[in-house]
C-alpha cells in the first residue's frame, strides 16, 4: 500500500493529566511520520496539576497547548480541530501512548479507499498494579465488553465505531464536528454520523496504541456507569442503537431484578432467574480462568471486575432512559455532567 503523505494534527483533551501526558507527547515526537507533516495540540481543561507546565516544555517541538475554558471533552476536541487546518484529525487520550508507526499507518489506511473516512486501531489496555492489571484483561475480554472490537480485533474489517480515530477533514467539515453536549460517548455519535452519511470506518491491528485503565473499582465503575447513560442520549439523537452490545447489559439488569421481585411469587420466572445466574457465573469463572493463565494475583479480582463492568453500565443505562425519555429530569443530566468532568 503506497503512503500519500497528508498533514495532521493529533488532538490530545486533557485536564490534570501530569502522570500521563509527557509519555503520550514523547510517543508522537518519536513517530516515523515526517515531523514536519504533523503537530500535536494539547487542548487542556484548565489543569492545575502541573499537566500546563510539562505540556509547555515542549512548546518549540510541533506542541501547542490550547485553553479549553469549557473544560468537557468534546470542547476540547472540537477547539482541536478549530485550530487546525490539517488534511487529517487524530483524537487522542492523554492517558494513553501511541506506537512509533502510529501517524503513518493511520494515514496509509485512510489512502485505502475513498470512502473510508474514519480508520482506527485495537487498544492494548496496561496498568502496573495487579488490580490494575485485572481491569485491564477484563477490559481486553469479549466477556468483559462484547464486540467492542477495538479492545482485541485480531484482523482489519469495517466497524461501527472505534476509540482514538483517525478523520479526514473533508469529511468532518461535511458532518459536523463532535457534539458537544455529550461529556461521553462523543465518539461513539460521530462515528454514527460517519456511517449514516455513507462512509466507512476501518479498524487496523496495525494501528498500535496503549491505554493505562483504571486501578480502582470505584473509578471503574463510575466510569461505566457514564458510559451507559450517555449511550442513551446517542441513541434518542439518532433514533436507533449502532450496535446490540449496548443493549445487553441493561437486558442484564432488568431479567436480575424481575427474577428477584417475581420470581418470590411466580416460580417459573424464579427458575429462568436461577438459571441465568448459574450460567452467568459459570462463564464469569471460565473466562476469568482463561484471561489471568499466568498473570499472577489477577485471578481474585477479575471474577468481581466482569459484574462491575456489566452491572454498572446496565443502571447507568437504566437511568439514562429515566433521565432522557421517561422523566426528562434535568437533574439527572446535570449530576451526571459534572461526574463525568
Amino acid at each position: 500500500m503506497n503512503l500519500e503523505f497528508k498533514t495532521v494534527s493529533i488532538v490530545i483533551p486533557c485536564k490534570n493529566e501530569k502522570n500521563y501526558i509527557e509519555q503520550c507527547i514523547e510517543s508522537f515526537l518519536n513517530q516515523t511520520y515526517p515531523k514536519e507533516l504533523y503537530e500535536i495540540l494539547i487542548c487542556d481543561g484548565m489543569s492545575d496539576d502541573g499537566t500546563r507546565e510539562i505540556v509547555n516544555k515542549y512548546k518549540n517541538e510541533n506542541v501547542r497547548l490550547l485553553d479549553n475554558v469549557e473544560l468537557t471533552t468534546p470542547k476540547g476536541m472540537n477547539l482541536g480541530i478549530k485550530n487546525s487546518t490539517a488534511d487529517i484529525i487524530i483524537i487522542f487520550g492523554a492517558h494513553a501512548y501511541a506506537d512509533k508507526e502510529f501517524i503513518k499507518n493511520n494515514v496509509q489506511l485512510l489512502n485505502k479507499e475513498k470512502d473510508v473516512a474514519c480508520v482506527g486501531g485495537t487498544i492494548e489496555t496496561i496498568n502496573s498494579s495487579i488490580k490494575g492489571k485485572a481491569i485491564a484483561l477484563s477490559m481486553s475480554s469479549p466477556f468483559g465488553v462484547g464486540n467492542a472490537l477495538f479492545r482485541y480485533a485480531k484482523e482489519e474489517m469495517y466497524v461501527d465505531t472505534v476509540a482514538f480515530g483517525a478523520y479526514k477533514r473533508s469529511v468532518l467539515d461535511k458532518i459536523g464536528y463532535f457534539d458537544d453536549e455529550l461529556v461521553r460517548n462523543q465518539d461513539d455519535e460521530i462515528n454514527f454520523r460517519v456511517i449514516k452519511n455513507g462512509y466507512k470506518i476501518l479498524l487496523s491491528p496495525k494501528v498500535k496504541s496503549y491505554y493505562y485503565s483504571r486501578d480502582s473499582l470505584k473509578k471503574l465503575w463510575r466510569q461505566y456507569f457514564q458510559y451507559g447513560f450517555w449511550k442513551v442520549k446517542v441513541m434518542q439523537k439518532h433514533g436507533k442503537i449502532a450496535s446490540i452490545r449496548h443493549l445487553v447489559p441493561m437486558a442484564f439488569v432488568v431479567t436480575n431484578i424481575l427474577g428477584i421481585l417475581l420470581g418470590i411469587f411466580i416460580k417459573p420466572i424464579g427458575v429462568l432467574w436461577i438459571i441465568e445466574v448459574v450460567t452467568y457465573v459459570l462463564c464469569d469463572i471460565i473466562s476469568s480462568i482463561k484471561i489471568t493463565k499466568g498473570q499472577n494475583g489477577t485471578l481474585r479480582y477479575v471474577p468481581i471486575i466482569f459484574p462491575i463492568l456489566h452491572i454498572s453500565y446496565g443502571l447507568g443505562f437504566l437511568e439514562g432512559v429515566g433521565a432522557f425519555y421517561i422523566f426528562k429530569s434535568k437533574n439527572s443530566v446535570e449530576k451526571n455532567k459534572k461526574i463525568s468532568r
